[in-house]
């Protein structure tokens, strides 16, 4: 099985593109979505969170708002965070893995590939990007985001530009969605050839 990582910065449409290689037949772990659910109501991971950042779980699970808080711009808070949810999101993809073990490839959907350097155990990368402008427009449509917030996560995470000079294969969805569903079902194609499957 070969196993392909996903990953695109902040507003490039990496959430579509997943989904439609779901539509396409291939397995795509999804590490945010992991992440919400170890941090969800009576998540595995709550009395660590909180334990650690006090008043930032309840009922509801983690308040993320709060917690955003705590970490955002603070590198030992975020470090501490990691910490605590990595493992377990770590844990996940391995049973994913295995359960997955007889298909010819997956994919893992990881928004952080490059930061924390997931791409070196991988047998490809997956970038998706769209203009500047384009990216910039989604992510600030998205409700209470501002401009100083987009440029501090921009910060956070590897340029662009570094990420497609380090791509195996790029999606574009600075284009249509139809036009973005056909790059996708070519690179299915083409990765199954690859796999001879």
């Amino acid at each position: 099985m070969k196993v392909y990582g996903l990953t695109g910065s902040i507003g490039m449409g990496k959430s579509t593109v997943a989904a439609m290689f779901r539509r396409a037949g291939v397995p795509v772990f999804d590490a945010d979505a992991e992440v919400h659910h170890l941090q969800g109501p009576d998540g595995p991971l709550l009395p660590a969170i909180e334990a650690r950042f006090p008043g930032t779980t309840g009922p509801k699970g983690v308040d993320r708002a709060r917690l955003g808080a705590a970490v955002f711009g603070n590198p030992e808070a975020r470090k501490a965070l990691e910490a605590i949810v990595h493992p377990a999101v770590h844990a996940r993809r391995k049973r994913f893995l295995q359960r997955h073990r007889a298909r010819a490839f997956v994919i893992l959907d990881i928004p952080l590939l490059f930061e924390t350097r997931g791409d070196r155990r991988l047998n490809g990368v997956i970038v998706v990007t769209a203009p500047a402008w384009k990216q910039r427009r989604r992510v600030l449509a998205r409700p209470g985001m501002t401009a100083g917030k987009f440029r501090q996560i921009l910060n956070l995470q590897t340029p662009d530009t570094v990420k497609r000079s380090k791509a195996d294969y790029i999606i574009d969805t600075g284009t249509t969605l139809a036009g973005t569903a056909a790059q996708v079902r070519a690179l299915v194609a083409c990765l199954g050839r690859k796999t001879g499957r």
